[in-house]
């Protein structure tokens, strides 16, 4: 069974929103289903039946499928549900969901990201409750604990995150996080050399420019990016917390020198290490080694950006870009020679390192178990005309052979199975997965629905592929495979050799700081502070005179009365703190 711990991509254009119309059934002449169960099992013959149509909308950047992709006609026909997800483009979350709202257009299924609690207040949700104990494997998903989180403010349960969500135990190789990213061929150049500080990483991404300053087709490199974009920005702001060797509690740092019975709220935002890290942003800026474009781009520009291999290093959540670059890097290009290369054998990939303020420092920008985001998730919208169903399809996406084949594909197509019940793919079958025209005909994740990371439910195999050592290991390109072995490592969270250590009962806080309300003084500061950042950062990263421009910043900062927020969160760490202990948490000694 499974053993949870407590921790833990708007529409392509408002032209869509009609797309979200109340779902259609439709009867298919011909069934498909059964051609194979995607999880070893014989071939089954099943009666066509009616297939209900319902809508998705996730605030996240996401690439649609195409209409009769394979895998979800064959998931369709198992489950009576077949559904057309649309992903957020040109707006942040929070505009998308006022847009839908607008409309009176809702899809049947959505995931909100930061306007979960918009939607939630306008009373356009279904409450789970009655259909957790209806559907065991939703419940199953969390602990009576963990569950009583996701209540709102009416005790009802709305929504359910679906990442970071173990069966049985956390079996993760990669680093979904934070951390400073770099290409591979970038520290093959310079002999793998230890890279812990700022100073050590913008040395090198200087150094590796101004000796290799264009891509084999002719384009510039780029020594460092990031974004300023307003859901984006936490890439710029919060490095400090980060440096500083502390976990990613987001909107502060608790620091627990004096115990975890006794944590204290730190504002990450005004210490010397914040002002050492946008100074040196500032310096690097005036060399020409940071996009002179970080920050007017677009996310779509930014991801653009990054899919032409130019960028050398970045600061960003690996689940935000990564995903959007995959087929990019493994499509031929064109040098300027007529010969082809790929972006991933010339060693475009990136590797995280988890930087630190000083030499020597440990860091924790890695978390080794499941972090519980209780903020947003996948919900049911009031405007679906069959909840009952909806829940029942989410429900289904758990079982095992419909997991499969979300992210397995296909037995004898996607993977094959050997003598013991592993899972494994052929090179061909890895190249697949990462064309971005093959997965849209032929793969269907529904990545925003419930669903496992961990150990399969056959005790061999892993819920996803990522996660199968064999495959993980297999699906790297040459240059990141040899930078792996060059640094003595087998997986990203190796890679950047963050200390092991159990979560705290608060962690993470920025679960609760992304539903703060604007009702209180603390939220009022929260929603000032951010504005603020959202314009002073970027000027004191450009300015011409970085010490004044920084004694305006801290002081417009001050104006917004970061006390009354910071006197919240720390009311928020000592509630959990609390909550844990009433649940039998005792502090470590």
């Amino acid at each position: 069974m499974k053993t949870k711990k407590i921790v833990s991509l708007i529409l392509a254009s408002m032209l869509a929103v009609s797309a979200f119309a109340a779902c259609s059934t439709t009867k298919p002449t011909e069934t498909t289903a059964g051609t194979d169960n995607g999880g070893g099992g014989e071939t089954t013959s099943e009666a066509p039946k009616e297939i209900k149509d319902f809508t998705m909308f996730a605030a996240m950047a996401g690439k649609e499928k195409e209409d009769g992709n394979e895998i979800m006609e064959i998931i369709a026909e198992k489950t009576g549900v077949r559904v057309k997800e649309t992903w957020l483009t040109g707006q942040n979350a929070g505009e998308a969901i006022g847009s839908i709202i607008a409309s009176g257009k809702l899809p049947d299924l959505i995931d909100g990201g930061d306007g979960s609690v918009t939607l939630y207040e306008n009373g356009l949700l279904v409450a789970w409750d009655p259909y957790l104990e209806k559907y065991p494997n939703l419940k199953e998903m969390y602990t009576e604990q963990e569950w009583d989180k996701f209540r709102m403010d009416d005790g009802k349960i709305y929504w359910a995150n679906v990442f970071g969500n173990s069966y049985d135990h956390n079996t993760a190789t990669g680093h979904n996080g934070e951390a400073f990213w770099i290409q591979v061929r970038v520290l093959e150049w310079a002999n793998y050399p230890k890279i812990e500080t700022l100073d050590q990483y913008f040395d090198l991404l200087e150094r590796y420019a101004e000796a290799n300053p264009e891509l084999p087709d002719g384009t510039t490199v780029i020594p460092y990016t990031c974004l300023c974009e307003d859901w984006k920005y936490y890439c710029l702001e919060n490095a400090p917390m980060f440096l500083d060797g502390y976990p990613n509690d987001g909107c502060v740092i608790v620091d627990i020198s004096a115990g975890q019975d006794n944590p204290k709220v730190v504002d990450y935002n005004t210490t010397s290490t914040a002002k050492m890290y946008f100074k040196k942003l500032n310096e690097e800026f005036a060399k020409g080694a940071i996009d002179p474009d970080f920050a007017t781009q677009t996310y779509d520009e930014y991801i653009a950006k990054l899919s032409t291999g130019r960028v050398l290093g970045l600061c960003d959540q690996y689940w935000d870009f990564a995903y959007s670059i995959m087929g990019p890097f493994s499509s031929p290009l064109e040098a300027t020679d007529g010969s082809t290369f790929r972006l991933d054998e010339i060693g475009c990939d990136y590797v995280p390192l988890g930087l630190v303020a000083k030499a020597g420092m440990k860091q924790q920008w890695h978390s080794y178990d499941d972090e519980l985001n209780q903020s947003s998730g996948c919900a049911v919208t009031t405007s679906c005309e069959d909840p009952d169903l909806a829940f029942a399809f989410l429900n289904a996406l758990l079982d095992q052979d419909i997991h499969d084949l979300r992210f397995w594909g296909i037995e004898g197509v996607d993977y094959l199975v050997d003598e013991n019940g592993l899972y494994y793919r052929t090179e061909e079958m890895r190249e697949n997965w990462k064309s971005d025209s093959y997965k849209a005909k032929h793969s269907c994740e529904y990545s925003y629905c419930p669903q496992w990371a961990g150990m399969s439910k056959d005790g061999i195999n892993r819920m996803q592929p990522g996660e199968q050592p064999s495959e993980f290991i297999e699906g790297l390109a040459a240059p990141l495979r040899k930078c792996f072995d060059a640094y003595g490592v087998g997986t990203y969270s190796e890679f950047l050799g963050s200390d092991i250590v159990v979560n705290t009962p608060w962690y993470p806080l920025w679960s609760w700081s992304n539903n703060i309300s604007s009702d209180t003084p603390g939220g009022v500061a929260w929603k000032n502070m951010g504005e603020c950042k959202h314009l002073w950062l970027p000027t004191v990263v450009m300015s011409k005179d970085f010490e004044a421009d920084w004694e305006a910043y801290q002081k417009a900062y001050a104006e917004c009365n970061p006390q009354d927020f910071l006197d919240e969160a720390q009311a928020a760490v000592n509630e959990r703190l609390e909550t844990a202990k009433s649940f039998g948490w005792t502090a470590p000694a």
